[in-house]
């Protein structure tokens, strides 16, 4: 639940335009700002364990733990393909930066996290390219380009950079032959879009004013489609953790007819303004205690985030990756249910066993 309500609260922040298209990663920010918390101090420290665990003295050893269960995937069966997923945890940093010897060991223990030299002070591009090159091979080129020519400034002396790759085959495939152009209502108005159909039993439940579908997917991962009764820009502010917990918790198993477009999102966006309005602000400043990562003062200078996410016959596939930038202080059965999704929904894409969500997206206009 505590997932959740970071999730939510952060959604809030980042995506607060109810009739635009929003998509980003709750698992990679999760896992780029934990890690930073667990080299941070103080009032730091405390500011991210609020907005990640929902308290101050929240175990972040737990949150490591659960999102390292959420980097592995369930083996597929025969005649299955094999589901993927890639995770990448990386301090980047100049060779004037001393890391600690314990928070090289932290960043192992999640996700065999490492720690790389890049030449932020000698070599401001030859750094970006490296990062750059990493976080494409990670996500499989998905996001060829996560730092812009700008990222690294002349005070620039490291990077935090998590990054996610996600590519899952629906246990259900829905038809090619029946993809087709249907009508899809944005708030522009209405606009054909091609659509997937399925007659399948899936999860499946209409409660508190939301229809929800859950689909399947190999691996142990669900796409969970949240569809209002009414318009999503109504629905949506009323969403807490509470409602979306019983939502994700509501499917049953019953034969579902559905009409789902097919779906290719991509954002970017700079999460520093977001955090700062969801409380975490001292990280940014002068007064920042990062002393648990090095004895040089440190201080975030930006987060940068992208994701990407496609859904399509076959499955799923998404990519995210988070670049926490940080600068030197010290210098400057029956008939079915039919399910027609032709309006803006939620989809929660998550792993089904720890309910981490690996994606979040609003989509207002699938041919966006």
């Amino acid at each position: 639940m505590t997932h959740l309500a970071f999730t939510l609260s952060l959604h809030r922040a980042t995506a607060p335009d109810l009739g635009a298209n929003a998509c980003w990663s709750p698992f990679s920010v999760a896992s780029a700002l934990g890690l930073v918390a667990q080299g941070a101090r103080g009032l730091t420290r405390d500011e991210l364990a609020v907005l990640l665990l929902g308290e101050k003295s929240g175990d972040l050893t737990e949150l490591g733990a659960l999102l390292t269960r959420a980097g592995v995937l369930q083996q597929a069966r025969d005649n299955e393909d094999e589901p993927v997923i890639a995770v990448a945890n990386t301090l980047w940093a100049d060779e004037s930066i001393d890391v600690h010897a314990s928070y090289v060991d932290e960043l192992g223990r999640w996700s065999s996290g490492m720690v790389r030299e890049a030449p932020f002070r000698t070599n401001p591009l030859g750094a970006r390219d490296m990062i750059n090159v990493d976080v494409a091979k990670t996500t499989r080129d998905l996001i060829p380009e996560l730092l812009p020519p700008d990222a690294i400034r002349d005070d620039t002396v490291s990077a935090l950079v998590n990054a996610l790759y996600l590519k899952c085959a629906w246990k259900h495939r829905f038809g090619e032959g029946a993809t087709a152009p249907r009508p899809f209502h944005t708030p522009g108005g209405a606009r054909d879009v091609p659509t997937m159909e399925l007659t399948e039993r899936v999860g499946y439940a209409r409660t508190d004013g939301w229809q929800v579908v859950s689909l399947p997917a190999v691996g142990g991962v669900d796409a969970v489609v949240l569809l209002p009764d009414g318009d999503l820009t109504a629905a949506e502010p009323g969403l807490d953790a509470d409602l979306l917990g019983r939502l994700l918790a509501a499917p049953r198993p019953e034969q579902v007819h559905l009409l789902l477009p097919k779906i290719h999102v991509k954002k970017q966006a700079e999460l520093t303004p977001p955090l700062n309005q969801v409380g975490v602000r001292t990280v940014f400043t002068r007064d920042a205690d990062l002393g648990g990562i090095t004895a040089s003062e440190l201080a975030v200078q930006a987060v940068l985030h992208e994701a990407v996410l496609k859904l399509d016959e076959q499955g799923l596939e998404g990519a995210a990756a988070t670049a926490v930038m940080m600068r030197l202080m010290s210098l400057p059965v029956g008939e079915p249910v039919e399910v027609r999704v032709d309006r803006p929904f939620l989809l929660v894409v998550r792993h089904r066993e720890t309910g981490v969500v690996y994606f979040l997206a609003r989509v207002v206009d699938p041919a966006e």
